[in-house]
């Protein structure tokens, strides 16, 4: 069960990034999943141990989880255009 929670919770942030960030960029779905685990794996658990010290799903979790996707988004975003300008030319 706590393996669905967790992929849940990893596609909202995912998107929920996508919505803030994105701007121009265009990423695909499975980008924005991987985005939603790493912010998910980050943020998560920086939040969870911040408050009492264990790993159960809170909503400060979500809201961590968004937060790590937001910053994951933000450092991925100009390093794929850099690669896809490399490949491309």
């Amino acid at each position: 069960m706590i393996i669905l929670a967790f992929i849940v919770i990893a596609l909202v942030a995912g998107f929920v990034a996508n919505y803030l960030v994105a701007g121009k960029r265009k990423y695909e779905n499975w980008e924005l999943f991987v985005i939603g685990i790493v912010g998910s794996f980050v943020g998560g658990l920086i939040f969870s141990m911040i408050g009492d010290g264990d790993l159960e799903i809170r909503p400060t979790g979500l809201i961590g989880s968004c937060i790590g996707a937001i910053v994951a988004l933000v450092i991925y975003g100009p390093v794929r255009d850099q690669l896809r300008k490399r490949n491309i030319g």
